[in-house]
């Protein structure tokens, strides 16, 4: 087939509601070429990231235990609700981890970086539509034509009904469960509403919302209690420490260095030290004359707004528990804003503190890659240079010790080469990835 009637096939194949509501995207014809490496470096990252969240785990009870330093189940605390830091520490919870794991992977010309792990992703309908899309077409996707629904049904185990509960703030994402949810079986699973809190016993529930939505979904409470009772499976866990940004500066803190060690290993904590950007939790506190942070060459974090554009290679964003947290909001990119906007994101993110702390990162530029889609109304092959972050979505199945992650497919967005910060935007092209 031509390109354009290969993209024709492609746009003909989305349900007849669409995957997302009110958005739309660039079709390239073919899916990204990953590259064997790439691949193969993507499909281990799997145990990387569960190791990590493993660890992280561990981090925060020991915190809490007086076993590790207080402060930092103090950061990840702060700002939150008592009643949800509560439930974060419900024995019954305490163990419990992200089931869905999702890094956010910017190629760049020395490899790749991981920018933000996501334990609530969107994109699961959508790149299991996009894998059995392509795969009809021949193409050997990552995780092939059913990885993505099949590693989705497998974290809920043997429970014979599966209640997808989506929020009005993620009402966005709703057609595409509600199309996964019609690929897997209506029978067993269903899309329900922010009021739901009537399963049964034994039965499983996916919170498709973030936590600091949960005021606004009537339902949580009581999902959250049968939970604690292990009444139900609610994956994922109500708990926000895997939900927070700063995750990676503390991996980044040289006062825990011998503690990842310990929980990692060198050889996996080498490997994430070399993907995940430096970054740096924004505290005002202020720091005695003779000190500096990290890394930064600074001793206050006011500093940062005198820096020139050249030297703000940096990002601000807000760490989690805001609407801001999510999808391109409340990001800043120092070199792509003026002085004046600048000093006020900096301005912005000191004054959050601390009840929406933000995060300071090495900004990674990503490379330029040779895309291309078909124009829909001419049918003509558009070359489009672009940069690209790939969504690799991993999904953990099995108990304790015994639980291993497994990938299901990769999501590419390719936005326009002269957009600084990548995501789905009406211009950006969204496709399935190959080795």
């Amino acid at each position: 087939m031509t390109d354009s009637e290969r993209a024709r096939r492609i746009r003909e194949a989305l349900p007849p509601g669409g995957l997302f509501a009110g958005m739309t995207w660039r079709t390239s014809p073919h899916p990204f070429a990953l590259g064997e490496t790439l691949a193969k470096e993507l499909e281990g990252l799997g145990r990387v990231l569960h190791q990590f969240n493993r660890a992280v785990n561990q981090l925060y009870r020991r915190s809490c235990e007086g076993r590790a330093p207080a402060w930092v189940a103090e950061l990840l605390d702060q700002g939150k609700p008592a009643s949800l830091v509560a439930v974060q520490r419900e024995a019954a919870l305490r163990n419990e981890l992200p089931r869905v794991i999702r890094p956010d992977v910017l190629l760049t010309e020395d490899g790749f970086i991981l920018s933000e792990l996501d334990s609530v992703p969107g994109g699961i309908g959508l790149t299991q539509w996009l894998n059995q899309t392509h795969a009809a077409l021949g193409d050997p996707v990552v995780g092939g034509a059913t990885g993505m629904k099949d590693g989705f049904a497998g974290i809920f185990g043997a429970a014979k009904q599966v209640h997808l509960v989506v929020s009005e703030e993620s009402a966005g994402y709703r057609p595409e469960m509600a199309w996964l949810a019609g690929q897997l079986g209506a029978e067993r699973f269903q899309v329900v509403g922010s009021d739901f809190a009537s399963p049964a016993e034994g039965d499983a529930v996916y919170r498709f919302f973030e936590l600091f939505d949960q005021a606004q979904v009537p339902g949580a409470a009581e999902l959250f209690r049968l939970a604690i009772e292990k009444r139900i499976r609610l994956t994922p866990p109500p708990r926000p420490i895997f939900e927070e940004k700063l995750l990676f500066a503390l991996l980044w803190n040289r006062n825990l260095r011998d503690f990842w060690r310990q929980e990692l290993g060198d050889a996996f904590l080498q490997r994430l030290l070399r993907v995940v950007p430096r970054s740096w939790v924004m505290d005002p506190a202020p720091l005695p004359p003779h000190a500096g942070i990290p890394g930064l060459e600074l001793t206050d974090w006011n500093q940062l707004k005198n820096l020139s554009q050249r030297e703000r290679e940096l990002v601000v964003k807000v760490s989690g528990f805001s609407a801001d947290a999510w999808g391109s909001r409340g990001v800043h990119l120092g070199s792509d804003l003026s002085t004046v906007e600048w000093s006020a994101a900096v301005d912005h993110a000191l004054a959050a503190w601390p009840t929406s702390p933000h995060l300071l990162q090495r900004y990674h530029k990503p490379r330029r890659v040779e895309a291309a889609f078909v124009d829909p109304d001419s049918g003509a092959t558009v070359a489009m240079p672009a940069r690209v972050r790939l969504c690799p979505y991993y999904f953990v199945t099995g108990e304790g010790d015994a639980a291993r992650p497994q990938l299901g497919g990769v999501l590419a967005t390719l936005n326009p080469a002269d957009k600084k910060i990548i995501h789905g935007m009406t211009d950006a092209i969204l496709t399935a990835c190959v080795p």
